[in-house]
């Protein structure tokens, strides 16, 4: 066999100080990137930090089949992930889980009961113009709901058209049986918005008859029969209601009374809204109020129920604005809104404004949702898993390193500073990806790093295992670790190939906290090819130079007796037997 090249053979061994230098700036660079961004620890998940996970199953509708698709479910996810975020949460995570499940992870430092009312209230919105209403329950005996002129401030559209409008709750007038009777008996005949005539008339309009009688009777008995102070009336009310139907519903005013309402027909859907925003009015004395922008088409059917509702007396130029069959609020007209445009002032403060712009914002969702479970994990808690996680850590990287020093001995020296450099890249990594991509450390991430460490560790086993049986085969230390690198390395690739398409096809399939596993077990199978090709190999290349190794030291884990080598191949010379010229 042909002796390999002089020339290429230096240059091959004369490379490796290069390629270790250049993986070390690499190193460092990391590092200092991870301290100048001021994000040295990596981010960590629901699971370890704390917070709350919230589990929504979509609900089928009667007269909606096959509304539960992937497409209607990705729209569900992308309105949430938008409202949770209207909250000021930037780290949530919002996500698909099956077919008909989505779960919202939230961090701790949110508020997490106002995140689950905005995330949990899934239904669509829709306006509705209030029939009756009065206050549900016992009413408080202090704190007097304030007078619609005291709370009350005018707004103004872009076309100048004046809107005057109170938060939920302003006022809360009460209406007779009489009176209800009749709003109910109106609605479920043509027109839904009563005339002030009519309404003022209530009291010696005939009864009515018919089907619209028990129509009217059964909407006033389950009206009568509401108690909104009671969560399970509040959670059937309205239930089963369509767009088009006559409903009762609760709300709850600015005093933090439970109201309850009779409600008409859905004049404007939520999906007809393209804008809403809380503002201050620096100019006026309004204070802070919620401004809207409305589609064309949500334009124009707005413009017709306010023109309808401007004309009645209260609470019948009410509309309300409900969202999973709950009023979130009921401010009043006095003239047709017919800018596109439209703003609701009052008492807010500015955390009403903004929930109630949140809600009109991303109210609308493709489906109806309920909370299938809601799980809260403390700070506490989460630190206790996240110490025991770095316990078993720990553990598994002593034992790895016990094995290494007591089976290869000075080799293992080589492994300790790779596992050393592959650690160093992980973390680093970790903690930039958190602000840059959003990753979280959970507890099966943490699980995949710790079983990273024995898929690093078997790459070198199987690097370290290739040079002694070329070392067995009679060879020397500097031509065993060229010849044995290559064979190694294919084995490397082939086993981290493996390990990489099944962290990728567990990535790619599943949801949730697993899919943390799947990518640090990705992350750090990729790593460990880096760490291998770019560090391992070089320094073991220098390190075979140095006397202790070559000279096989009993205690280099590369001794030839204790790995029963063969003596040493050597050329040798044939002798020919001398040839007796002379004749006998």
């Amino acid at each position: 066999m042909a002796a390999p090249k002089k020339g290429r053979n230096q240059g091959a061994q004369g490379r490796p100080g290069r390629t270790l230098a250049l993986f070390l700036i690499a190193i460092v660079a990391l590092a200092g990137g991870m301290f100048a961004s001021g994000h040295t620890t990596p981010r960590l998940g629901i699971d370890l930090a704390g917070g709350t996970s919230i589990t929504l199953a979509a609900k089928e509708e009667p007269g909606q089949k096959n509304a539960i698709n992937p497409t209607n479910m990705k729209t569900a996810v992308g309105i949430m992930e938008r409202r949770v975020n209207g909250l000021g949460v930037s780290e949530a995570e919002v996500q698909t889980q099956g077919d008909r499940n989505i779960i919202v992870n939230i961090p701790k430092g949110t508020n997490s009961k106002q995140a689950r009312e905005q995330v949990g209230t899934t239904a669509k919105l829709f306006f509705r113009p209030v029939l009756t209403t009065e206050v549900s329950g016992p009413a408080p005996s202090a704190s007097p709901s304030p007078s619609a002129s005291s709370s009350a401030s005018p707004g103004t559209d872009k076309d100048g058209d004046k809107a005057t409008s109170t938060p939920s709750g302003s006022t809360t007038p009460s209406a007779t049986a009489t009176s209800q009777g009749r709003a109910v008996t109106d609605a479920l005949k043509a027109d839904p918005t009563p005339s002030p005539t009519d309404s003022a008339s209530a009291s010696s309009s005939p009864s009515p008859s018919g089907s619209a009688d028990e129509a009217a009777g059964k909407l006033q008995a389950e009206y009568a029969a509401l108690d909104c102070t009671k969560e399970a009336d509040r959670a059937r009310a309205g239930e089963g209601a369509q767009p088009g139907d006559t409903t009762v519903a609760c709300g709850q005013n600015s005093q933090g009374q439970w109201q309850k309402y009779i409600l008409g027909p859905a004049e404007v859907a939520g999906t007809d809204i393209d804008e809403a925003q809380a503002v201050f009015d620096t100019q006026g004395a309004a204070g802070w109020k919620v401004t809207m922008k409305f589609t064309d088409a949500g334009a124009k059917k707005f413009a017709d129920i306010t023109g309808k509702l401007a004309k009645n007396q209260s609470p019948q130029n009410q509309f309300a604005i409900v969202l999973d069959n709950e009023v979130v609020s009921d401010p009043f007209v006095n003239q047709a809104l017919t800018g596109g445009n439209a703003e609701i002032s009052g008492s807010f403060d500015q955390q009403e404004a903004q929930d109630l712009a949140n809600m009109l914002k991303y109210g609308a969702l493709p489906l109806s949702f309920e909370e299938a479970s809601v799980t809260t994990v403390t700070a506490a808690l989460g630190g206790e898993q996240l110490e025991a996680g770095l316990i078993a850590g720990a553990i598994g990287l002593a034992l790895v390193i016990i094995y290494l020093v007591v089976y290869y001995r000075g080799l293992s020296f080589v492994a300790i500073v790779s596992l050393l450099a592959s650690a160093i890249m992980t973390y680093s990594i970790m903690s930039l990806l958190g602000p840059t991509i959003g990753f979280a450390l959970n507890l099966p991430a943490v699980c995949g790093a710790i079983v990273a460490i024995g898929i690093t560790a078997d790459s070198f086993i199987v690097f370290f295992e290739r040079i002694r049986d070329e070392i067995r085969e009679g060879r020397t230390l500097g031509p065993a670790v060229q010849r044995g690198w290559p064979r190694a390395r294919r084995t490397i690739l082939v086993s981290d190939f493996v390990s990489f398409l099944a962290a990728a096809v567990l990535f790619i399939v599943t949801v949730g906290k697993v899919q943390g596993f799947a990518f640090t077990l990705g992350l750090t199978t990729l790593l460990d090819v880096v760490v291998v090709f770019l560090f391992t190999k070089p320094l073991m290349t220098i390190l075979a130079r140095k006397r202790f190794f070559t000279e096989g030291h009993r205690w280099s884990g590369l001794d030839p007796k204790r790995l029963g080598a063969k003596p040493p191949l050597r050329r040798t010379r044939r002798v020919s037997a001398p040839v007796d010229t002379k004749e006998a």
